[in-house]
């Protein structure tokens, strides 16, 4: 599909859902038309049609915080677009990573677990401290006591797993997980930021492959 293709309303333009590449953690919704679009593919930079000032807004002009762009995919219909980008920060002009950090509603029986609702938990705990959380308590005795509880939690995980046990293994490996995202929030350091090493790492391993040649 190319641009001719897809389908602009009355006002010539057509939303996009911008989303993180790595984490899939939907960023914004914004607006483009076929200029901003097309300078979209070239720079690989998003680009939008700002609809209030009426002018074409370069994502991360002003702040520094551009999108990168990896794909463009349209829907079924060709009237929205799906926009992966890398992100060089926040997307929310708030300081947020995103631009929907506002709950409105979330079902309690269908409540899914995930990294990031863990993160924004430990995250809080940290800002506001509560009167018997563990948590609150980690990062009230300071950075010290956190890297020591993660290096206990590591030599757990050896322990299970030389024992073969996989259940103690599964235990102390979430045990581990935990204290290191209490770490992560310590130091300001994002799901986001560890998912883009990883994904910066979707090589063949040199010394692999120089083990394998001799």
């Amino acid at each position: 599909m190319n641009i001719d293709e897809l389908k602009f309303d009355e006002k010539g333009l057509i939303p996009a859902v911008v989303a993180d590449a790595v984490t899939k953690q939907v960023l914004t919704l914004a607006y483009m038309n076929r200029e901003s679009l097309a300078l979209t593919m070239q720079k690989e930079l998003t680009c939008f049609w700002s609809r209030s000032r009426g002018v074409l807004w370069l994502k991360g002009e002003t702040s520094g915080n551009y999108q990168h762009v990896v794909s463009i995919t349209a829907d079924c219909d060709g009237d929205a677009l799906l926009v992966l980008v890398e992100p060089d920060g926040p997307a929310c002009h708030t300081g947020e990573t995103s631009c929907f950090h506002n709950p409105i509603f979330e079902s309690k029986e269908r409540k899914g677990f995930s990294y990031e609702g863990l993160m924004a938990l430990i995250a809080g705990r940290k800002t506001d401290k509560k009167e018997g959380s563990y948590t609150s308590y980690l990062f009230e005795k300071g950075r010290d006591k956190i890297l020591k509880k993660v290096g206990e939690e590591s030599t757990e995980v050896i322990i299970a797993g030389k024992a073969d046990d996989k259940k103690e293994t599964i235990y102390e490996i979430a045990d581990l997980a935990y204290h290191v995202m209490v770490l992560m929030t310590d130091m300001g350091i994002t799901t986001g930021d560890v998912f883009r090493e990883l994904a910066s790492r979707h090589v063949i391993d040199k010394k692999v492959k120089q083990e394998k040649m001799v």
